[in-house]
């Protein structure tokens, strides 16, 4: 069976996460509905890169199908924008080897938060406005102390079925854009929560509310309780996928 890597983007302003569950509306639900119409009511099994939690967007997110033959690709992303909500767009599509994993095969993934501090209603939807003063070279101080193989257990919400807590952090910083800020960082894998956790905690830092030697201690306690409240999902957007 041909397997097929699709790339879309989302407002996840509609769903809860990507993941399929019962009782709420999610992207990946969403999706294989329309595959289901599509192939005349048969069911079509996707698997993501990943999952992004209630109200987080993507910027970039592929996912993978295995069909029973070859199709044409332009006209097969075509016919998925006719019945994808206004909410999902499909850009491209490419046959892969059938071994090639969306979710396994990712070697790096990367995540921008996004704050404004004028208010301005084109952006409340995706980003977060924050109309108070912090420290944006303070932040990137702490932002480095992340890098490198740690336990991230501090960031992750409890509870949820992940193996370990341990990831690998390649770069971290806050940058500026136009009277407005983001953050953005790049790992081999995130846990459920974490980008909006160090996010809460490095604005912490940044208002004074905690210091930059803190960081350190948070993140050794592997403790969720140790580290700052989550800032709200509709400012994080997966922003790309690396294979």
């Amino acid at each position: 069976m041909p397997r097929y890597f699709i790339e879309i983007a989302y407002n996840g302003a509609d769903f809860h996460g990507w993941q399929k569950q019962p009782n709420a509306p999610s992207v990946q639900e969403t999706i294989e509905k329309c595959l289901y119409k599509q192939f005349a009511n048969t069911e079509v099994p996707i698997v993501g890169c990943g999952r992004t939690d209630t109200g987080v967007h993507a910027n970039h997110y592929i996912f993978h199908l295995d069909l029973e033959s070859d199709v044409d690709e332009v006209q097969f992303i075509y016919k998925l924008n006719r019945m994808f909500p206004k909410s999902i767009a499909a850009y491209s599509m490419q046959k892969v080897e059938a071994s090639f994993h969306a979710r396994f095969d990712a070697k790096k993934r990367t995540y921008r938060y996004f704050i404004h501090q004028k208010k301005n209603p084109f952006r409340e939807e995706f980003s977060w406005y924050f109309p108070h003063f912090f420290d944006i070279e303070m932040m990137n101080q702490a932002a480095q102390l992340l890098l490198g193989e740690k336990d991230f257990g501090s960031f992750a919400k409890t509870h949820t079925d992940v193996k370990t807590t341990i990831c690998t952090v390649f770069s971290a910083e806050w940058r500026t854009d136009e009277n407005s800020y983001y953050f953005e960082i790049s790992a081999n894998r995130f846990l459920r929560n974490m980008v909006r956790a160090i996010v809460g905690t490095l604005m912490d830092i940044g208002t004074g509310k905690l210091k930059v030697e803190d960081l350190p201690n948070i993140i050794a306690a592997k403790n969720r309780e140790e580290a700052s409240v989550s800032v709200p999902g509709h400012g994080l957007f997966l922003w790309k996928i690396d294979y």
